[in-house]
């Protein structure tokens, strides 16, 4: 037997379904967070970042298998977590003449991001030795 991934069509249906799950958490997410923190970094954005980097590092250092992986860590995970406004709100905070703001968006969205995904994956891998 052994090892199968899932077949193309499965696979883009289940990155489907995980993304329409994903992007609306990112979205209520995003609400919450932003609305109970003060202005300054996008608390919402390095939120749902930082946690999408967690259960993906769960996911990989579990090895689940390639079903799994397509629903929850491409198609959930991917739709909760966003480069794209992470950069955007980056440059934003640059326009605004905040540039500790800015880089400390940077430094902390990466640096905390990796560090998730270390420790998620570590403690799994751990967890199911």
């Amino acid at each position: 037997m052994g090892y199968r991934a899932a077949r193309p069509p499965m696979t883009a249906a289940l990155v489907l379904a995980g993304g329409m799950l994903g992007a609306p958490a990112r979205y209520l997410i995003d609400r919450a967070v932003s609305a109970r923190f003060p202005a300054g970094l996008p608390w919402g954005t390095l939120t749902v970042n930082i946690v999408g980097s967690a259960l993906l590092g769960g996911l990989i250092g579990a090895s689940v298998g390639s079903a799994l992986l397509a629903f929850a860590a491409t198609g959930f995970c991917g739709a909760l977590t966003t480069f794209s406004t992470f950069g955007y709100e980056t440059v934003r905070l640059v326009t605004e003449g905040a540039y500790v703001y800015a880089v400390g968006n940077v430094v902390i969205s990466v640096a905390a991001s990796l560090a998730a995904v270390y420790a998620a994956a570590s403690l799994t891998q751990w967890l199911c030795a």
